[in-house]
């Protein structure tokens, strides 16, 4: 299966994104962690968004992105069997979408498109990995509000973003 989708449409910079070396990407977060924030009170609503904001600032000063240098063999173990998201927003800012790009494209291997806000997608996350395993069968992303409303039932399938 192909781990590559394309962000294009009305940007400035038409990018292609793998998401096979996001196992390795210091902006990878657990699933079950991304799912726990948005379960949770208001206490961990400002976590959630403490840690948003870190990623975010993160993603926007530095020039490659944040890779793990060493990992320690229990560490490669706990990578191999987790499942994960990224965030969205360092991939779509790269891209920089022009002024008249207000809605975002999630294009489906089967055909179908889920039209999104610009904010939505911003905040959204994408899905890479199910119990260390690449999401072959209904991949090779899924696409999770950043309010997690869609934790039980992501848009799959995911193979290509267009700003539109």
């Amino acid at each position: 299966m192909e781990t590559i989708i394309p962000i294009k449409g009305k940007v400035t910079y038409p990018i292609t994104l793998d998401a096979s070396v996001w196992i390795f990407d210091d902006r990878k977060i657990e699933l079950d962690e991304f799912l726990k924030f948005n379960r949770t009170s208001e206490e961990n609503e400002n976590d959630y968004i403490k840690a948003q904001s870190e990623r975010f600032e993160q993603a926007r000063t530095g020039i490659k992105p944040p890779i793990n240098q060493s990992i320690k063999r229990f560490e490669k173990e706990k990578i191999l069997k987790g499942s994960y998201v990224i965030p969205l927003e360092p991939f779509i800012s790269n891209a920089e979408p022009l002024v008249e790009g207000n809605q975002v494209q999630l294009e489906t291997n089967n055909g179908e498109h889920v039209i999104l806000s610009i904010e939505e997608a911003l905040n959204g996350f994408l899905g890479f990995a199910l119990n260390g395993k690449p999401l072959k069968d209904d991949g090779p992303v899924h696409f999770y509000y950043g309010d997690g409303s869609n934790a039980s039932s992501p848009y799959k399938n995911i193979s290509g973003i267009t700003i539109i």
